[in-house]
């Protein structure tokens, strides 16, 4: 099967299922998934099992046949890899259809409520529904997707993963770093923040750039791959390219094509679906600052000294604005 066969959601979802397959109930929540995909990636374990006729355990139980934790883990993906078959235009579509799905359930829930409670209850109900349409903007929509997709982070983040790919870049004669559009936000950060530390860590892009500095990976490098939503494809080229050139290579991405999953030693999973037409850089940039921070530790002697030597050269080519405090004596 060819690599654009298997990276639709189909394919995905098929190619994790066991050598055995699923069975009864399993094999109809399998069904519902490849039928409504939309459906499943924002449903809750709950529903997705009354739509497949089975009971909450059934579900938990095919997400870890399929290799996922549990359904939420599963969702997850499920969630960003439909989101990565549909335009930036239908992607602003689907966000409007679920907050309006959303907003006529607070305003039933709502009703509920204000016809059951009287005197100061009924005024208490009313000031917080009036406090929740009150943040309700875009923007404050925005601010709350992004925390909990830290909060997904927070809890699913392997720990094991992050000192791996930490000591990789510690012990790599160069570190580069590929990140295109808008995710070089995340692959800048990382690569700044990461030579301040003492490592010799470059970011780049695309063209000329990244193919120059392609034709330099070889053995004893490290590339991290950054891209998420619909990926970009000379990222994906370009982590094939350097784990065929003998690099170690690791990706950050909310959900990865088999072809980069292939040539990645390890894939940090990172939720990235925004409130508007992009993609959400929050959770990526987090992972970034931690990496760095792993990073730091590996040999705090290192860093140090880097530290010094770029606070140094900060006041001597006079670059801050604010300067510090001369020590006490």
């Amino acid at each position: 099967m060819s690599e654009r066969a298997t990276d639709d959601l189909e394919g995905w979802l098929r190619s994790r299922t066991p050598e055995r397959g699923l069975r009864g109930k399993s094999a109809a929540v399998l069904e519902l998934l490849l039928s409504q995909p939309r459906r499943a990636s924002y449903g809750s374990a709950g529903e997705l099992a009354q739509l497949a006729g089975v009971n909450v355990a059934t579900v938990t139980r095919t997400a870890q046949a399929l290799g996922f934790a549990g359904w939420p883990a599963l969702q997850q993906e499920l969630r960003a890899r439909y989101l990565s078959s549909l335009s930036a235009g239908q992607v602003a579509a689907e966000h409007r259809a679920e907050h309006r799905a959303e907003s006529r359930v607070e305003d039933r829930v709502e009703g509920r409520v204000e016809g059951r409670v009287e005197g100061r209850v009924e005024g208490r109900a009313g000031r917080v529904a009036a406090d929740r349409r009150g943040t309700g903007s875009p923007g404050a929509r925005s601010l709350r997707r992004d925390l909990d997709g830290l909060a997904v982070l927070n809890r699913r983040l392997d720990e094991r993963v992050l000192a791996t790919i930490a000591e990789a870049v510690a012990a790599a004669r160069r570190t580069t770093i590929v990140a295109d559009g808008s995710y070089a936000a995340v692959g800048l950060a990382l690569a700044h923040n990461a030579r301040l530390a003492g490592y010799p860590v470059r970011a780049v892009t695309a063209g000329s750039e990244l193919a120059n500095a392609m034709a330099d990976v070889g053995e004893g490098d490290v590339l991290i791959a950054v891209s998420f939503w619909r990926l970009y494809e000379n990222t994906v080229l370009a982590a094939n390219e350097a784990r065929g050139r003998g690099a170690r290579v690791f990706a950050v991405t909310d959900a990865a094509s088999p072809a980069l999953a292939a040539a990645a030693e390890e894939v940090v999973l990172v939720p990235a679906e925004g409130e508007a037409f992009f993609p959400s850089l929050t959770a990526g940039i987090a992972v970034a600052q931690a990496l760095v921070t792993q990073l730091a530790a590996v040999d705090p002697a290192r860093t140090g000294a880097a530290i010094e030597a770029a606070e140094s050269m900060w006041t001597r080519f006079g670059l801050l604005h604010r300067h510090p405090s001369p020590p006490a004596h």
